[in-house]
């Protein structure tokens, strides 16, 4: 585990596998930490360079105050991937980390070759959706939004699990700043526009029980981009890499040899 200083923030990230190997970076989701790729790692090809962070305001990167940027939080990873001479990388960002995916591939295509856009889309909720969250979660912490998340987030099956906790406790332990902070760009950004600009192998990801982001958002969102591929994890819900690790590193394996990472 290490820290990268950026001038206006710190990031946290950690580095796996093979330093020489194709690199591959992950993003997570809002009220996740870079553990939330855990149950896959072990399930991946060997011979990789895995690259994982927390974004600002999250885990054990450092939480600036006020409203965050889409722009900020794709410029932190650029900085990071700069910093680490990373280039074309496979990509794979989840929710809030798909959106800076998107990003970062319409800004730096010597960083990213492909991405993997996974339980995401090119705009996801309303400002008044975000602002209502935002709202809860100002006067009541982040328990104030808990339970609804869970809901959100997983299947009925793993709803019922002991594992449950585990997520719910890494959600209520994010910094509200950091929350607040990246509901923010979520709030202000809309990328259908710069996406149906995006000439690169895309594989979409959706969960089949995902009430954050629905299947049909996360299909109209890769068919933006001429070529893409789109997968369905049934009995999945916001996050796939959670509930099903092996079938989902089977797709990120399967990607990468069809895009010559591997």
């Amino acid at each position: 585990m290490k820290m990268a200083d950026l001038g206006d923030v710190r990031l946290h990230y950690r580095e796996d596998g093979d330093p020489n190997g194709a690199p591959i970076v992950f993003a997570n989701s809002l009220g996740t930490d870079m553990r939330l790729w855990d149950p896959v790692l072990p399930h991946l090809p060997d011979g990789l360079r895995i690259i994982r962070y927390d974004k600002r305001g999250h885990g054990l990167s450092t939480c600036p105050s006020g409203a965050y940027s889409m722009g900020a939080l794709v410029r932190d990873v650029e900085q990071l991937l700069d910093m680490l001479e990373v280039r074309e990388a496979m990509f794979v960002g989840l929710s809030i980390g798909g959106l800076i995916a998107q990003g970062l591939a319409a800004k730096r295509l010597d960083l990213v070759r492909s991405v993997v856009l996974s339980n995401t889309g090119a705009k996801i909720g309303t400002r008044e959706v975000w602002d209502t969250r935002i709202g809860a979660v100002t006067d009541g912490g982040m328990e104030a939004v808990a339970d609804a998340t869970m809901e959100r987030w997983f299947s009925k099956d793993f709803a019922k699990t002991p594992e449950l906790e585990i997520w719910r406790n890494m959600l209520t332990r994010t910094p509200v700043e950091g929350f607040i902070g990246c509901s923010h760009a979520i709030a202000g950004t809309d990328f259908y526009t710069p996406t149906a600009a995006l000439r690169l192998p895309v594989l979409g990801i959706a969960g089949s029980e995902d009430g954050g982001t629905p299947p049909d958002l996360v299909r109209e969102t890769v068919d933006l981009v001429p070529g893409s591929q789109f997968a369905l994890i049934r009995r999945a819900g916001h996050l796939p890499c959670v509930e099903k690790p092996e079938e989902y590193a089977e797709l990120l394996t399967n990607f990468l040899r069809e895009t010559g990472h591997v």
